[in-house]
């Protein structure tokens, strides 16, 4: 019965520290300024930016419009449609370059190499966008202020560019809370936003360094069990401790989950994709405490922290538990899921979050819920993780009008 009691206090300790962590993170955040180093002679850096559609090229022309009408100048946009239909597809300039392979890649990572093969000219840094994304008019100049810096990738601000559902809308308050935890606070901490998986710059020759690694070549081949290729990018660029920026103003808008379906094989290819990354995580964190960096040590506590609903459902059930076992560690448990439940809503508020997402928490039971079923779907991600449908066609003038 020791020994058991014993085990009880290690996992609620540890759970009770991840509990905390996000708390601490944004608590220290608050005292730090940002300030961004600024040459005597900023650089119009050259940005390659890099579209990727499957399936429908039709969603990513509001895209393309918000990139041709940036308040920048030097850049040039490659939409990559993969087994697309791009017979009226009407948009041509000398900035835009339309590529349909033959054949079809079936692979964002492939549709990422095929047009840096066929850039055309060598660019300083590559941005990689998802076909429903929308680029605020300052994004790519915001996005240079970071590159001027010293910056060799940056993280620009994935948000949401419609919560006009209430699984919208909550799909919303997570990335809300992700953004502050996992990338700003992170960021103003010292050390690295987690990638968003889109809206993102990295240096070019660091990114073909990127794709010449054993993770993608060994991935071309996995299909969708291949690992998300946000989380190899940023596994790279850690494992070089390569600071990656959070720039909180460079927004670029991402459509969100309207439904229980889209919610429950989302967060079902987020769960695999997290536990198959877990040796990563952890050798990051090993690498930050032999190499006593802050910046690979602080990410590798991030990206090891378990998945939310179940570090909250498992942390309730053990603190129901401690009361009877050891009631201080029950009493703490409770204490750490107020903390953790506290938190959430203050980087909401910190985030400005629109009343559509505040009006949505109380439904948060059904989001997890969703998540819970998805964990029964990680086992074949072949046959259950289905391509996202992506539906909200608006303009990025429409989409600032209503946030």
């Amino acid at each position: 019965m020791s020994i058991l009691i014993y085990i009880y206090l290690i996992i609620s300790g540890v759970l009770l520290f991840f509990l905390v962590l996000p708390f601490l993170t944004v608590f220290f955040s608050r005292f730090s300024n940002e300030k961004l180093a600024t040459p005597e002679h900023p650089k119009e850096y050259d940005y390659g930016c890099i579209i990727t559609a499957y399936r429908n090229a039709d969603i990513t022309k509001p895209l393309v419009h918000s990139l041709i009408n940036q308040n920048y100048e030097n850049f040039h946009i490659y939409l990559v449609a993969d087994n697309c239909d791009v017979s009226d597809y009407n948009i041509e300039g000398e900035r835009f370059t339309l590529f349909r392979p033959e054949p079809a890649l079936n692979l964002k990572a492939k549709s990422i190499i095929h047009a840096m093969d066929n850039y055309v000219r060598p660019h300083d840094y590559t941005m990689v966008f998802d076909g429903d994304n929308l680029a605020h008019p300052d994004f790519i100049k915001i996005i240079n202020s970071y590159a001027n810096a010293g910056y060799r990738s940056i993280q620009g601000q994935r948000t949401a560019k419609n919560v006009d559902s209430t699984y919208a809308a909550l799909d919303a308050l997570g990335e809300f809370y992700k953004n502050y935890i996992e990338r700003y606070a992170t960021y103003l901490v010292g050390s690295s936003s987690v990638i968003s998986g889109s809206g993102m710059a990295v240096k070019t020759d660091l990114y073909w360094d990127y794709l010449k690694s054993p993770e993608i070549e060994q991935g071309k081949h996995k299909w969708k069990k291949m690992l998300q290729e946000d989380k190899i990018l940023q596994n790279f660029l850690l494992r070089k401790n390569e600071k990656i920026a959070y720039a909180w103003d460079a927004i670029c808008y991402d459509e969100k989950q309207t439904t229980a379906d889209g919610v429950e094989t989302q967060r079902s290819r987020w769960l695999f994709s997290y536990f198959q990354n877990l040796p990563n995580s952890t050798g990051i964190l090993r690498r930050g405490i032999f190499n006593f960096s802050w910046n690979q040590f602080l990410f590798g506590l991030v990206t090891v922290s378990p998945p939310l609903f179940i570090a909250v459902a498992i942390s309730g059930l053990l603190a129901i538990l401690g009361l009877f076992i050891k009631p201080w560690m029950g009493i703490a448990m409770f204490a750490g899921l107020a903390i953790f439940s506290l938190t959430v809503l203050w980087t909401v508020y910190l985030s400005n979050a629109p009343k559509e997402v505040w009006n949505a928490i109380l439904n948060l039971p059904l989001f997890i819920f969703k998540q819970i079923t998805g964990l029964f779907k990680m086992g074949n991600p072949n046959k259950n993780f289905k391509h996202t449908e992506h539906t909200k066609k608006v303009s990025v003038e429409e989409v600032m009008k209503k946030l």
